[in-house]
């Protein structure tokens, strides 16, 4: 059965809308012929042909996407991963550099206030990013969601909280401007945030995704959120700035979140 590809099936979408719409247009003009409406659900494989006099109408705008998509933006040297790492791995610390990069500025003119962190989730990243040239397609495959950036203000005692849901996770889930150490018994050797000890009555803003802002991934401190901003800026977007602005993406695995041997 041939795959369809995500712009080929929002074409079927679109058409069907505007079909149904158009039905129901023409039984609001003649309403004593509508008797009934029904639907079922119909397979997309082979066999069936586009319609020549839609494609044509459609071609060019698709054709449009797909130049978009595929222009190189930036060059990445060697495979980006989420899994060349225990505690932090390449696809991680560049998601979660980039939100704080590009979002910094957006939050900082809107509520005068700085980022002091990022946290994302490790199931979030969908994709690899392969060797080679990176467009804005790449960004949809490692990001497909329509996830935004919330930037939450916690105290220090929520952060700590976030501190014990990492390690019990025991996932890579991608964070920024902080540095967390464990012991070999998997306790707190260092944890800092921008290099500073954490101040349990201090508040800290942190920018993470709408999904994990509601508790999503089972992130239940940011339920202690004392304010939560809106910035209405897509993660994926934010990659796909992010990648304008470079030549090539270099991340590593780095320090900011490890455990002593």
């Amino acid at each position: 059965m041939a795959k369809l590809k995500h712009f080929d099936i929002l074409k079927i979408k679109h058409f069907v809308i505007f079909l149904t719409l158009l039905h129901l247009a023409s039984c609001k003009n003649n309403p004593e012929q509508l008797k009934e409406l029904t639907g079922k659900q119909i397979p997309i494989d082979t066999s069936f042909t586009s319609v020549d006099s839609i494609q044509k109408f459609i071609q060019p705008y698709h054709d449009r996407v797909e130049s978009i998509l595929d222009s190189t933006l930036a060059y990445a040297p060697f495979v980006i991963t989420k899994t060349d790492g225990k505690f932090n791995t390449t696809a991680g610390n560049l998601m979660a550099d980039i939100v704080l990069s590009e979002t910094s500025p957006i939050f900082n003119k809107r509520t005068g206030h700085t980022i002091d962190l990022v946290l994302l989730n490790h199931g979030g990243i969908r994709s690899i990013i392969s060797k080679g040239n990176v467009t804005s397609r790449t960004a949809y495959e490692v990001m497909p969601f329509e996830n935004s950036v919330v930037v939450v203000e916690l105290k220090g005692d929520a952060l700590l909280k976030m501190v014990d849901y990492l390690i019990q996770s025991k996932r890579a889930h991608p964070v920024a401007g902080i540095q967390l150490i464990l012991n070999k018994d998997n306790t707190v050797n260092t944890f800092t945030i921008n290099g500073k000890s954490v101040d349990k009555n201090k508040s800290y803003y942190v920018a993470t995704s709408d999904y994990l802002v509601t508790g999503g991934d089972n992130m239940n401190f940011f339920k202690e959120a004392l304010s939560k901003t809106e910035t209405d800026y897509k993660i994926r977007n934010a990659m796909i700035d992010f990648f304008s602005k470079v030549d090539t993406l270099a991340p590593k695995v780095d320090l900011r979140y490890y455990q002593l041997q």
